[in-house]
């Protein structure tokens, strides 16, 4: 085994967290968010998770809101991703990013073998672990016990936050021939290198830097098949029979950080709508609030929200109900998570960049909460699992007979 120390910025007494309830988690967040408002523009300023930000998440167990609760997590069904992650992003988009992908990394460590599980969770049960999803970015071929791997991964959010990385890697056995597996391998961070990449217009505060790592050896037991995720049978399910780790977690991928939009485009209304019913034209010094324009375009957006907010609950509490009743969603299901997530994130796009002409001038200084909102989004915008172009091609493949590639589900 690799002999490590947890990061010092860990908690130094683990709490469980077992038992706290979905409601209980929620607020936790939202008593967070005005510190959290307050630390955005330092956030950005450092291009990573501030350490106090990162205790007071710890603090409130919402890092744990998906970890297994025999480790002392509380194990709550996926939804509370959308709605932890939403409240947070009201205050600060990047930090609510963080939280979705550093939570939802011990739900994944929960489908690894058990004695990965161990390995990590003995040591800490908070510690924390990135990820990178690029599968083309890491190559590696299986080895007597394990795999040797190299590669470079870009966008590993949290990374300089996190003591492990879980990173997609593509198998081969000839480097010139077709990939025999995916798998994501475990590597702790004396293994890789952290490359300063991070210089991006929007979510500034993720510190989504890339790794790198030259050839090396991971044994079997710190490595997992894709297929781990499509919601069958995987090694984690020996110590984690719960419901939450039979869920096909690939096709629920956008739910996992669409909370952030959520919350976002909530964000932006209460600032928008907030400043409109006080302001008046500056070229004309009629209030705003009295334009038909104006209140048509508030209504547009709040429906928007409202239906990209029910969209996400309603497939949240499906795949949780059908994994409680012991069943695998089918693949219509899993395609109408995909498309319906991007098309649920879709929604939030075009509400903030509604809210960003309402917001007229002063949606573009730099103290102004709306524009970090809307470069935000629009950086979020460029993750794959948005992106309804691709999202919904799976869809309409599938819906039209079309011969196609299977899609990792």
């Amino acid at each position: 085994m690799l002999d490590w120390t947890p990061s010092p910025t860990l908690p130094a007494k683990p709490v469980s967290f077992a038992g706290v309830s979905h409601g209980e988690m929620v607020e936790r967040a939202k008593a967070l968010a005005p510190k959290l408002r307050e630390r955005a523009a330092l956030t950005e300023r450092l291009r990573r998770l501030p350490e106090e930000t990162e205790r007071d998440l710890h603090e409130a167990g919402l890092f744990r809101i998906v970890q297994p609760a025999r480790v002392g997590g509380a194990e709550l069904d996926m939804g509370i991703l959308v709605d932890t992650c939403a409240a947070i992003a009201e205050a600060c988009p990047s930090t609510a990013w963080n939280l979705g992908n550093l939570g939802s990394h011990h739900w994944m460590l929960g489908f690894f073998p058990p004695a990965a599980q161990d390995e990590i969770w003995s040591k800490s049960p908070d510690t924390l672990i990135a990820t990178s999803l690029a599968f083309p970015a890491g190559r590696g071929r299986k080895v007597d016990g394990g795999y040797l791997v190299a590669g470079r991964w870009p966008l590993s959010s949290g990374v300089d936050n996190s003591d492990w990385n879980m990173l997609a890697t593509t198998m081969r056995d000839d480097p010139a021939g077709p990939p025999v597996d995916h798998r994501f391998v475990l590597l702790h961070r004396s293994q890789y290198e952290i490359i300063d990449t991070w210089h991006a217009m929007g979510l500034c505060g993720t510190g989504s830097k890339d790794v790198a790592a030259a050839e090396l050896f991971v044994p079997d037991y710190r490595t997992v098949s894709v297929e781990a995720f499509t919601g069958g049978p995987h090694p984690g399910l020996a110590v984690n029979p719960g419901p939450l780790f039979r869920l096909p977690m690939l096709a629920l991928g956008p739910f996992v950080l669409a909370g952030m939009l959520l919350g976002t485009a909530r964000g932006a209304y209460n600032v928008t709508v907030g400043a409109a019913a006080k302001r008046a034209a500056t070229n004309s010094g009629l209030p705003m609030s009295g334009f038909q324009a104006v209140q048509l375009k508030v209504a547009e957006v709040a429906a928007q929200i409202d239906t990209a907010a029910l969209i996400m609950a309603h497939h949240c509490g499906h795949a949780s109900e059908v994994a409680k009743a012991g069943h695998t969603p089918l693949l219509e299901d899993k395609l109408r998570y995909r498309r319906d997530g991007a098309f649920a994130s879709q929604l939030c796009f075009r509400a903030i960049d509604t809210l960003q002409g309402v917001s007229g001038s002063s949606g573009i200084y730099n103290n102004s909460d709306m524009q970090r909102f809307f470069r935000d989004a629009h950086a979020a915008a460029a993750h794959v699992m948005f992106s309804f172009d691709l999202q919904g091609i799976l869809f309409g493949q599938h819906a039209l007979g079309a011969t196609a590639p299977p899609a990792m589900l």
